[in-house]
């Protein structure tokens, strides 16, 4: 399974990185108006793109069918590794279609059922991408949605990978992959919290502190 961070910081994007674990990067409007008060976004996503070599997705704003096609082939000119994220509606399912066609890889973006799922890949997307944490915040399953899309993709051998997104806690991650998803995105703090534990921080010290006795012994006779 492969770990995206949900990032458009390019400051984290290089943390992420050095970490030898991260295997693209996701953005959204939401994390670049974060980013850019009135900037470039486009010099932006392209400066992400070239610190990874695995996908970096960038959402679209247009609604019609046209507009979309248009921006996502704009975004996608940006750097080879440029995915854009198109929304599940029914215009973005004819863009997605239309560009699939001419070999734009796409990455539908607020997919909330295995239905939805389904249609996007059955548009030719090549990512669909499930929002499990926004799910789970109206107390619905976000796990299940990323188990349904599994069973129906590899029922149907289907070409789409799940990307596993909004995740909001460690527990989802492992939930995702334990499921099935081909890739999970995660913030930086979740990121961080899956580094640690505390029993890995307790077995350190007491490590530490039994080497330090070790080697710290008067020698006989001294």
């Amino acid at each position: 399974m492969r770990l995206f961070l949900d990032s458009a910081n390019l400051a984290e994007v290089q943390w992420a990185q050095s970490l030898g674990i991260v295997d693209g990067v996701t953005t959204n409007p939401t994390l670049l108006a974060h980013e850019l008060s009135d900037g470039d976004h486009r010099a932006h996503l392209a400066a992400i793109a070239g610190l990874v070599r695995g996908p970096v997705t960038a959402q679209v704003m247009a609604v019609d069918a046209e507009g979309i096609y248009r921006e996502a082939k704009e975004l996608a000119r940006l750097a080879d590794n440029v995915v854009p994220e198109i929304p599940m509606i029914e215009e973005g399912l004819v863009a997605t279609r239309r560009l699939s066609a001419e070999g734009v890889r796409v990455d539908m973006t607020l997919v909330f059922s295995a239905a939805q799922a389904l249609l996007a890949a059955k548009a030719g997307a090549a990512f669909v991408s499930p929002h499990v944490g926004r799910l789970d915040d109206i107390g619905a399953d976000g796990a299940a949605v990323v188990a349904d899309a599994r069973a129906i993709f590899d029922r149907f051998s289907l070409d789409c990978e799940i990307i596993a997104s909004s995740i909001r806690h460690p527990r989802r991650f492992a939930d995702a992959a334990r499921l099935g998803a081909d890739a999970v995105t995660a913030p930086p703090a979740v990121l961080r919290a899956l580094l640690l534990h505390p029993l890995t921080d307790v077995g350190l010290d007491q490590f530490l502190s039994d080497w330090s006795k070790r080697h710290t012994k008067p020698r006989p006779g001294l």
